[in-house]
């Protein structure tokens, strides 16, 4: 296998994308480790396992021999990443010390509706598959990256419902008009 300098580049920048992308989310969580869970649902944990799932078959380089990502992917990789990463940002910021792992408000959780919430209720679970889809799109072989998608996907639907469920519970119809008006993770889409 023959490794281009995109290729490089491409990885170089998924790297560091993953990188950042992380550490958006270490203020958040030390500033809510302080915070009580007045309420949780604990089916987003099936959810967060099919997300796992999903992470497992895009990072699983299980390569066919000769196998080599096309230009326009290397390139659509390359433009996914560093918007995930702006988007991973501005959510947790807006959070602060309300963002959470698992679905659950806390005594004094807002519904938050600035920032990137005014175009998705969900920022945080588009920035994780726009970062699947960079490291995907830049080294992942096409039946696994389906695979793992499509599990991030199933994932991210059971998550988006059990955190609509409790903030419907808290919000009522507050949440109702912001569900009704705002997309849940992919703009223009759902």
């Amino acid at each position: 296998m023959i490794v281009t300098p995109l290729e490089i580049a491409a990885w170089i920048e998924l790297g560091i994308c993953w990188v950042l992308w992380a550490m958006a989310f270490v203020q958040p969580r030390r500033r809510a480790a302080g915070q009580k869970k007045a309420v949780r649902d604990r089916s987003s944990l099936i959810g967060i396992a099919f997300v796992g799932l999903g992470f497992a078959c895009i990072w699983t380089f299980v390569l066919p021999q000769g196998f080599q990502k096309s230009t326009i992917s290397l390139i659509a990789s390359m433009l996914v990443g560093p918007p995930s990463v702006v988007l991973a940002w501005m959510a947790t910021r807006h959070l602060d010390k309300q963002w959470r792992f698992e679905a659950a408000l806390s005594e004094d959780h807002e519904l938050i509706t600035t920032g990137p919430y005014r175009w998705v209720r969900h920022p945080i679970y588009a920035s994780i598959l726009g970062m699947l889809l960079a490291t995907g799109l830049s080294k992942t072989w096409w039946p696994l990256f389906l695979t793992g998608i499509l599990f991030a996907i199933i994932g991210t639907e059971i998550r988006v419902r059990a955190e609509d469920r409790l903030l419907a519970a808290r919000f009522g119809e507050r949440h109702a008009r912001f569900k009704e008006e705002t997309k849940a993770y992919i703009p223009l889409v759902r």
